[in-house]
């Protein structure tokens, strides 16, 4: 593609013209508005950024105010605020909750930033900063979007109900309870999320789906206290190895998982989202070298998009006992653990993934110590179809102004939002974003591309219009 070359535009673009011009002559206010924005360090998982998230959702609560959303507010929640704000005029037409995230991730480790974190540089055509991409940039691209129509027309053609969450970096964890708590102000049609971006290559993308997440802990422990390897060794269960044999039967050789009906649930793929994994540009050289692997692995009858988007896997995340440090300390340790975690697809339920793969673990457990199992978090799956009208609408807009046709991603993480919304609203969900590959979320010097946000402005007022004379 190309968001190098210039933008293109067809059919319906003349009938935005106005907020076309609107973008190119607030062009300097909108950028200024940006790094203001991104000078706010945010950061939602460290307590002493408290005051930082709070400031952060009230920039964007006046911003709401000034340009005219009612009910505008800076919801408390048991941790960092939810910003709520709605536009509620566009009689007939849909109902749209709009969501994007304010926190930030932490800045460690900060030697490695070539830019202050906090201090926006724009260069070469990116705008480098924490956050610059990960996601106030989508913060940004609503408020103008929305902007655009209130002052250039007086009004939206959608109704909008905004919610900007405040601790999706530190897990959500008051997220539901809120959505739960406000049930019947958020009715709507269609729940959007700007928290994606586009695909290698800078493709535009839409992602239909999201993976769900089943996080445990396995607990293995033998003698009350560390004891001597060589007075115990080959009389008592060394709870280190036990908790190794156990990890290793839980996948086998090919990288499938050995749980019996652990793939009961899951959701067959279609020949159409076989074919659309296919239309996605795939190099697997540049993957393994990119990412500095030996190889790819995995069940070899799926594709490795395939693998990563619509398939579950089963992975230790962490795993330790015994002594660690230099030299040697001849002992059999008390105890051993392992985190493990469990992407789930579509169709595959949290709590009985968990039940199954309690059971098989205490099955394999070697004798001799005592095991425990502890579910610690899980969040479900969502997924959109590709044909659904809102969907379809979000890609005619995308091939707009983009000049490509959208890839269709199931990426392989978890959106809480975005379960919470399918299950708990009962919406369908449309995630799309703006921000190119390459753009270093988490990482030090974090950017986004300006040409990116600036076609996102486009494409979002061009969808506002279209989802008006949608039916969903």
């Amino acid at each position: 593609m190309g968001v190098d070359q210039e933008l293109t535009g067809s059919a319906g673009e003349s009938d935005l013209s106005d907020l076309d011009a609107f973008f190119e002559s607030t062009r300097d206010e909108r950028l200024v508005d940006f790094l203001d924005l991104l000078r706010i360090p945010s950061i939602g998982t460290l307590p002493e950024h408290a005051g930082d998230v709070r400031a952060t959702a009230q920039f964007i609560a006046d911003r709401l105010e000034a340009m005219g959303f009612e009910h505008v507010e800076v919801s408390p929640t048991g941790g960092h605020p939810i910003v709520y704000a709605d536009w509620l005029h566009a009689e007939g037409a849909p109902t749209v909750v709009l969501y994007a995230h304010y926190d930030v991730q932490p800045v460690d480790p900060l030697d490695l930033w070539q830019r202050p974190p906090f201090d926006p540089v724009v260069e070469g055509g990116r705008v480098y900063a924490r956050g610059a991409a990960d996601d106030k940039c989508h913060v940004y691209v609503h408020l103008w979007a929305a902007r655009a129509w209130l002052e250039t027309r007086g009004r939206l053609p959608v109704n909008l109900k905004i919610v900007f969450e405040g601790e999706e970096e530190s897990g959500s964890d008051h997220f539901e309870p809120w959505i739960v708590a406000n049930r019947e102000r958020l009715a709507a049609d269609l729940a959007v999320i700007s928290d994606t971006g586009f695909f290698e290559g800078n493709h535009p993308a839409i992602t239909i789906g999201l993976r769900g997440l089943l996080y445990t802990q396995i607990d293995v422990r033998g003698p009350k206290l560390d004891v001597h390897s060589g007075s115990f060794g080959g009389n008592i269960q060394n709870p280190a190895n036990a908790l190794a044999t156990i990890v290793a039967r839980l996948k086998n050789d090919d990288g499938s998982i050995a749980v019996p009906r652990f793939y009961d649930e899951v959701r067959p793929l279609t020949e159409r989202d076989r074919d659309e994994y296919e239309r996605m540009p795939f190099d697997e050289h540049s993957f393994i070298e990119q990412h500095g692997l030996h190889s790819l692995f995995g069940v070899p009858e799926f594709s490795p998009l395939e693998r990563r988007g619509s398939r579950p896997t089963l992975d230790v995340n962490g795993i330790w006992s015994g002594f660690q440090g230099a030299g040697s300390k001849t002992i059999i340790p008390a105890e051993a653990h392992a985190k493990i975690s469990c992407r789930l697809v579509a169709d595959m339920d949290p709590e009985s993934t968990y039940e199954r793969l309690r059971e098989f673990i205490m099955q394999v457990a070697p004798p001799g110590v005592d095991v425990t199992v502890s579910k610690l978090n899980e969040g479900m799956w969502s997924l959109t179809p590709i044909d659904h009208p809102a969907t379809q609408a979000a890609a005619a807009c995308l091939e707009e102004v983009f000049g490509e046709a959208p890839l269709y991603l199931r990426e392989g993480g978890s959106i809480p939002a975005g379960a919470t919304f399918a299950n708990v609203l009962g919406l369908p969900v449309v995630l799309f974003g703006f921000t190119q590959p390459d753009d270093q979320i988490h990482a030090p010097n974090e950017n986004v591309r300006l040409d990116n946000l600036d076609g996102g402005l486009r494409v979002v007022v061009r969808y506002w219009q279209r989802l008006a004379q949608t039916e969903l």
